[in-house]
């Protein structure tokens, strides 16, 4: 038997940063991604975001590699939003990349409340500033001529 703790901190975004998630559908979209995840067999702790980007903290199981989920998650809600075309009619599709963060237990909290406040935080900070600090804070190397490519 194997002893996992696999929780991440993500976050993607449309193509070319693009504001294609409106205020008014963002909450169809997150019960959509809800339901994804628990098909897969994880637990989503906390989702929110802005119009231009989407922070999820969610538990994986062991079988499910991050690179395949996020593939998955990607496909299944860009079908999603094209059927709901009328919502979401700026949306051209994902950016190509992702942040993905492991969290530990300790931080679990902490990151759920970060996550929560995101309307707020964003009142001073844009995406591409908070993007930075949380990959800095993380240590993970930055090369910004190449973050935001599509």
């Amino acid at each position: 038997m194997s002893y996992t703790s696999l929780l991440y901190h993500i976050i993607f975004r449309p193509k070319h940063s693009i504001p294609a998630i409106p205020a008014e559908h963002e909450k169809n979209l997150y019960s959509y991604i809800w339901g994804f995840i628990k098909n897969k067999n994880g637990i989503l702790y906390r989702i929110e975001g802005m119009p231009d980007h989407i922070h999820l903290l969610v538990q994986l199981p062991p079988t499910l590699a991050l690179s395949d989920f996020m593939h998955d998650l990607k496909l299944a809600t860009h079908r999603y939003m094209r059927e709901e075309k009328e919502k979401f009619p700026l949306f051209e599709g994902w950016g190509k990349s992702y942040c993905a963060l492991s969290c530990s237990r300790e931080s679990r909290e902490k990151i759920i409340n970060y996550i929560k406040n995101q309307k707020v935080h964003h009142q001073t900070k844009n995406f591409h500033e908070e993007l930075i600090n949380l990959l800095k804070d993380a240590e993970v190397e930055v090369n910004e001529r190449y973050i935001f490519c599509d």
